[in-house]
C-alpha cells in the first residue's frame, strides 16, 4: 500500500487542501491520503484556531465524496505537543511494514523542515512529495543541507510549468517528490476573517463545510 499522510491546521479545510491532496493521490499512484488535522494549540485565541472537534468533522466532510481520502485524530488525542516524526511512528506501528508513506507538505514548510524534530529520521522514514506554493521556487531546495539535487533542470522546467511531478532522490535514499499545481491562493485566515465580518467566501470552501461553519457560527 501506498499511503499519503497530509497533516495540517485545516483551520478550516478548504478546496486548496483538496486539491493538494489529490494532485498528490493521482500523480503518484497513491492508494489513499491520510489527513491529520492537529491538536488544540495552547496560547492560541479562539478567533485564530477553531476547536479541534469542529476542524475534524469538518475534514471529514470535506473528504466524504472521495473514497480514497481518510482522517485521523491521532494527534489530537495527544495531551501533548505533537512531533511528525512520532506521528509516522505510531502510524506505522498500525500498518503493514510494506507499508510505502510519502508525507505531503508545502514547499515552504518542507524549506523549514531543518528546524524541525529529527529531522534527518523523517527523512528516512518516509518519503516526501513536496507541493508549489505561490512565490516560491524548488530550486530553493538545493540549498537545504540534507539535499542532493542532481536533477536541476528539472526542478527549473517543473518552476516554469513544464512538468507536474519530478523525483528527487535523498541522501537518506528516500525519495523526494515534486508536485506542481496550479495557484490557489485560499487560506484558512481569510476565511475565518469573511466568516467574522459576514463577506462572501467566493466558493473557498466545499459546500458541506461552508453549511456546518454557517450553523455553527462564525470563530
Amino acid at each position: 500500500m501506498k499511503l499519503g499522510l497530509y497533516g495540517g491546521a485545516f483551520n478550516p479545510v478548504h478546496r486548496c487542501h483538496l486539491i493538494v491532496a489529490e494532485a498528490a493521490y493521482r500523480r503518484l499512484g497513491l492508494d489513499a491520503v491520510l489527513f491529520i488535522p492537529t491538536g488544540d494549540p495552547p496560547h492560541k485565541p479562539s478567533s485564530e484556531f477553531i476547536p479541534s472537534a469542529h476542524r475534524l468533522e469538518m475534514v471529514g466532510l470535506a473528504i466524504a465524496p472521495y473514497p480514497y481520502f481518510q482522517v485521523s485524530d491521532i494527534e489530537m488525542r495527544r495531551s501533548t505537543k505533537s512531533y511528525s516524526i512520532d506521528t509516522i511512528r505510531e502510524i506505522q506501528q498500525h500498518h503493514p511494514p510494506d507499508t510505502q508513506m510519502v508525507f505531503i507538505i508545502g514547499l515552504d514548510a518542507f524549506l523549514e523542515l531543518p528546524t524541525w524534530r529529527e529531522p534527518e529520521a523523517l527523512l528516512s522514514t518516509c518519503d516526501f512529495a513536496v507541493v508549489a506554493r505561490s512565490g516560491w521556487t524548488f530550486l530553493s531546495l538545493d540549498e537545504l543541507p540534507f539535499m542532493d539535487v542532481q536533477n536541476k533542470g528539472e526542478l527549473a522546467k517543473i518552476d516554469r510549468g513544464e512538468l507536474d511531478v519530478a523525483k528527487v532522490p535523498l541522501k537518506s535514499g528516500r525519495a523526494l517528490w515534486v508536485i506542481r499545481i496550479p495557484p490557489c491562493e485560499v487560506s484558512g485566515k481569510e476565511i475565518r476573517s469573511r466568516l467574522r465580518n459576514r463577506r462572501d467566501l467566493e466558493n473557498f470552501l466545499p459546500a458541506d463545510v461552508e453549511s456546518y461553519i454557517r450553523r455553527m457560527g462564525p470563530h
